[in-house]
């Protein structure tokens, strides 16, 4: 328990509230409610703790102590033919979960109880899906909101090429306060991607702005899809201007970035997501996906003192749109079967691993606006 500050609500005055809050009726007369509801604020200024920020899945809100072992990128679907052309038609979703469910069974006996979705709208997001997973597993699952820049764009419709970033933060807010398409399914945070180069393209710079402007509306992580260094400190030097923090950002395929990169990023509060955690290419150990580079990173992020803003995940899965059956789906495991092991067996404690399982993603995904 936080230790109250003394004299912290001893000099309270009543002309330290608004006076709109007061009526008169013969007598003044305090107005309760308001009254009430601006001490509930002044208490959360002197005790943040008193409130705990929701967690959002598909099938409702959670609190951040539900969410548990997370797996904060993976994928269950994707799409690939395009924004143009892609649309429920051309997948059967009673085979998708079918084909998807023996592997998240899998994790549950893992210890997972959330699994956060990054397939973002036009590349396969389908909340009805992932809805209907949650119910026949139990795992809480998280989907999202946003537009996918890589690829030359051709994951955002044509006609949304020239729109606004307060008109894409528009629609991406609607989804966060009605549901998407219809559902009812909110999303729990915001998924946009850039190309992985220097400078920010025009209608990249509009993604990031519009992330920015959902998040001071929503409270929403934005989950950036990026790559390298620079494209990393571009985003997050245009949040800085917007008001955002940092702490809002999450450096998404951060493995393509570098140390220095990394000790910046977190110095700033961002989040460093390092999230390709392959077991297969283990005898590959200049890639980085392999399990000896994230063992070496991983202590060297310790050694850093930057443990507390890292995130892992395999970024794997999935059922590919328009192939037999999906074709090729690889598991959620790798994490659980190769890389804990060898962390612990180079001085990774348990705590260490609940860290960047359990505490940083609750931080980092728990529904609150960041400010700069």
């Amino acid at each position: 328990m936080r230790r109250r500050k003394k004299g912290a609500l001893g000099n309270l005055q009543l002309s330290a509230f608004p006076k709109e809050w007061f009526y008169t009726l013969g007598d003044k007369i305090f107005e309760m409610k308001k009254l009430v509801e601006h001490f509930l604020i002044l208490l959360l200024a002197i005790f943040p703790s008193v409130a705990l920020a929701q967690i959002i899945t598909v099938t409702g809100p959670i609190e951040p102590e539900e969410m548990g072992l997370a797996l904060i990128h993976e994928h269950i679907m994707v799409d690939w033919i395009g924004a143009d052309s892609t649309g429920q038609h051309r997948w059967d979703r009673n085979e998708i979960v079918e084909r998807a469910l023996p592997y998240l069974k899998e994790i549950k006996e893992y210890g997972v109880t959330t699994f956060l979705d990054c397939t973002p709208a036009y590349l396969g997001r389908d909340p009805y899906v992932l809805k209907k997973l949650a119910d026949r597993t139990g795992i809480h699952i998280l989907t999202n909101t946003g537009y996918y820049g890589s690829g030359n764009n051709k994951y955002i419709p044509e006609g949304l090429m020239n729109t606004s970033a307060k008109e894409m933060a528009f629609h991406w807010i609607r989804e966060f306060e009605h549901g998407i398409d219809g559902s009812g399914i909110r999303p729990g945070f915001i998924k946009i991607s850039v190309e992985n180069e220097e400078i920010l393209s025009e209608i990249h710079r509009n993604l990031i702005e519009a992330a920015g402007l959902t998040h001071l509306k929503t409270g929403m992580a934005i989950v950036s899809h990026t790559g390298g260094d620079s494209p990393a400190m571009a985003q997050i030097r245009v949040l800085k201007e917007m008001g955002v923090s940092p702490s809002a950002f999450v450096w998404t395929h951060a493995q393509n970035g570098t140390m220095n990169g990394y000790l910046q990023a977190a110095s700033q509060g961002a989040w460093i997501s390092l999230d390709n955690i392959d077991g297969g290419t283990s005898n590959d150990t200049e890639g980085t996906g392999n399990i000896d580079w994230f063992v070496k990173t991983l202590l060297e992020l310790k050694d850093r003192g930057i443990l507390d803003h890292i995130l892992i995940s395999h970024d794997a899965g999935w059922y590919n749109v328009g192939e037999k059956n999906g074709g090729y789906y690889k598991g959620y495991t790798d994490l659980f079967t190769q890389l804990i092991p060898r962390l612990k067996q180079n001085g990774f404690t348990q705590k260490d691993i609940d860290l960047v399982l359990m505490e940083n993603p609750k931080r980092a995904y728990a529904i609150h606006i960041r400010k700069e």
